[in-house]
């Protein structure tokens, strides 16, 4: 028998399922992205039945993630980012820093390491960047153009500021195996390499516009590959090394041809995101877990929802401040990092390891369903949410979302 076969097997079997799941959920009225994790839970090997590769699945789960943070990368113009959003840059860390403060006070009250409680808190004030991506991107999105960018660019500068702090307290904790001195170089060389990009790439691009095949394919492998080495090489996290890699060619001619080819192939693997995530949830750890998870989530309710929400009132931004605030409501995929390196270093328990995960999978579902719903109170039945101004920062066609 063909050694491949078993992989091929299995990735028709979950694209097939994850269809048919898709289409269920959205017959409930519910986003396709319910019925992904629901076939996640049912191939993790904590369910009975058919068990899927881990190892294989979270590998092409990461080509996903890559290939969506990239064309988001492409698609955000950074410098009108900064002209017309600069609120922005001063709301979105100020977020960060005040939902890992209250989350983490929160834990060391309730007896948690403080070191632990550090790091849950950081991991409680990230969003995630892909459901974003999904939100925005949905074909049956009730959000419309402005609040589409403002989600965006909050999680674009949620992440830059997330991964600031986490290597700040990965030298503070002690809990990796780089000095700070490294992990600034790591950071200036991805920089590097980053620039490198931006002039190599939309040359190379460029000479083979008329080459639709070899155009695909460099575009594909320019993401995957200056993500891959600066995670591999830099320690840079995936998702912001695949987005810093599409902000590098954002200002070439040739950026929009690249995405558009793209887009096929991010929508395919993305779906395998949150299939893998389905496959994480440990049903046995749920009862040890359940106050942990029933803190995370009001935590996320108040400390970050509520406050996301005030904020955007306050600085009377264009987008709609409740659908914002719900849209950015979940616990992102780089909490997986930093509770993976809390449990090694024995900083948290698995009970709250598991109730931190629940809280993510949990989160993400009620995001991407409340984001709709709070968004019919904002247009008519009959009217449809308007779509993106051709001066917005993004340029999108929503009838190529999921």
């Amino acid at each position: 028998m063909d050694l491949t076969a078993p992989a091929i097997f299995e990735l028709g079997l979950l694209l097939l399922l994850a269809a048919l799941a898709g289409r269920g959920a959205r017959a409930l009225g519910l986003p396709a992205v319910i019925g992904y994790l629901v076939v996640g839970v049912a191939v993790s090997p904590f369910t009975p039945g058919y068990v899927a590769n881990r190892e294989q699945l979270s590998i092409l789960a990461n080509v996903g993630v890559v290939l969506l943070l990239f064309e988001v990368g492409i698609e955000i113009n950074p410098l009108r980012l900064a002209r017309e959003r600069r609120r922005l840059l001063l709301l979105s860390p100020l977020q960060v820093i005040v939902t890992g403060l209250l989350s983490a006070t929160v834990c060391v009250a309730l007896g948690m390491n403080p070191a632990g409680a550090a790091l849950i808190g950081l991991s409680l004030a990230m969003s995630s960047s892909v459901v974003v991506v999904n939100i925005t991107r949905s074909r049956r999105r009730t959000t419309d153009g402005a609040t589409d960018e403002t989600l965006l660019a909050w999680s674009v500068i949620q992440d830059l500021v997330g991964v600031g702090a986490a290597i700040v307290l990965d030298v503070v904790l002690g809990i990796g195996t780089r000095t700070g001195l490294a992990a600034l170089v790591g950071v200036v060389g991805f920089v590097a390499l980053a620039a490198l990009a931006a002039l190599a790439v939309p040359w190379l691009l460029r000479r083979l516009q008329t080459e639709h095949d070899l155009f695909l394919l460099v575009s594909v492998a320019s993401g995957l590959l200056v993500a891959g080495v600066g995670a591999r090489f830099f320690d840079i996290p995936l998702a912001l090394a695949a987005f810093v890699a599409g902000v590098a060619i954002t200002e070439s001619p040739v950026a929009a041809e690249a995405r558009h080819r793209l887009l096929p192939f991010r929508d395919l693997f993305a779906v395998m995101f949150f299939v893998a995530l389905g496959t994480i949830i440990d049903p046995r750890l749920l009862p040890g877990a359940l106050p942990w998870l029933a803190l995370f989530l009001v935590t996320i309710a108040v400390a970050k929802v509520a406050l996301v929400w005030l904020l955007a009132r306050v600085a009377k931004l264009e987008a709609r401040s409740l659908q914002l605030a719900v849209g950015l409501g979940q616990v992102g995929e780089f909490s997986y990092v930093l509770a993976a390196l809390a449990l090694g270093a024995g900083f948290i328990s698995n009970e709250v390891s598991a109730g931190l995960v629940s809280a993510v999978v949990i989160s993400i579902a009620l995001s991407s369903i409340l984001v709709r719903v709070v968004g019919r109170r904002y247009f008519a039945p009959e009217t449809p949410p308007s779509t993106t101004s051709p001066d917005a920062i993004t340029n999108r066609d929503s009838s190529e979302a999921r």
